[in-house]
């Protein structure tokens, strides 16, 4: 399975991103798919999930009414994060992940290092 985000960049406190992530290469009938992010001298933190087969999601209570998760119509095999009212400590390496089922993965303890696929990830930086 392969991960290819886009997006990322700097902006200031109260602006907008979006970041999209395209996978490929997976056989699975259902998957989790979303976000992760990492700040320097933090652990890695789950952001937004989604089930893709109900397309059922779930956020980080910080990031809850501020970020969107959503599926590509055209393309199934893309998700994107909006990011909206961005903050300063939402500045972060952001890694699109997927994993087959366990959605759970991306809030439990210890959850990032049983996640199968990682993109490369992109940095977001809040001024």
């Amino acid at each position: 399975v392969q991960l290819v985000e886009s997006g990322g960049g700097s902006v200031q406190a109260g602006g907008s991103l979006r970041l999209s992530c395209a996978a490929s290469g997976y056989t699975y009938s259902s998957i989790c798919m979303g976000w992760f992010r990492q700040a320097p001298g933090h652990e890695r933190e789950g952001v937004a999930v989604m089930y893709t087969s109900t397309e059922t999601t779930s956020y980080a209570d910080s990031v809850k009414g501020r970020f969107t998760l959503s599926r590509d119509v055209e393309s199934w095999n893309t998700v994107f994060l909006q990011m909206s009212s961005l903050k300063p400590e939402d500045t972060a390496m952001y890694y699109c992940a997927a994993t087959p089922d366990h959605c759970e993965l991306f809030w439990v303890p210890g959850g990032p290092n049983h996640v199968t696929h990682w993109g490369q990830g992109t940095q977001v930086t809040v001024s």
